[in-house]
């Protein structure tokens, strides 16, 4: 109802609560109160609400899609892409130990370290 009045009309209900909002407030009907507080903090003007009604969906429906295009565009330039280097295989990790404790790799606290138990440079079950 407030947003189909004319600036004039809410210009003069404006006027009006206020001059009644200058008396005691135990004095005023609910009615009144009600009016005062809405159209103080009522959905309208700035505080009119930014999405339209049923825009959950919209939003819900429109994330949702993009997941799916960029789990899309994934797989597609997954399938595509080449094989892995031989580096980065198990065989070549073990190398990599071998090679490390026959160079005496960080002695201190690393592969060629004393009771030295971690996997070295093997990250491949």
């Amino acid at each position: 109802m407030w947003e189909r009045l004319s600036a004039d009309e809410q210009a003069v209900i404006h006027q009006q609560l206020e001059e009644i909002q200058k008396r005691d407030w135990k004095t005023l009907s609910v009615d009144e109160k009600k009016a005062a507080y809405y159209v103080a903090f009522g959905p309208h003007g700035p505080r009119a609400p930014v999405d339209p009604p049923n825009a959950g969906m919209k939003i819900v429906l429109g994330v949702s899609g993009l997941i799916a295009a960029a789990g899309a565009l994934y797989f597609a330039i997954r399938s595509t892409a080449p094989a892995p280097p031989k580096t980065l295989s198990k065989e070549w990790e073990e190398a990599t130990n071998e090679r490390a404790l026959e160079l005496k790799i960080n002695p201190i606290s690393g592969i060629s370290s004393e009771g030295y138990k971690g996997p070295g440079f093997v990250t491949h079950k």
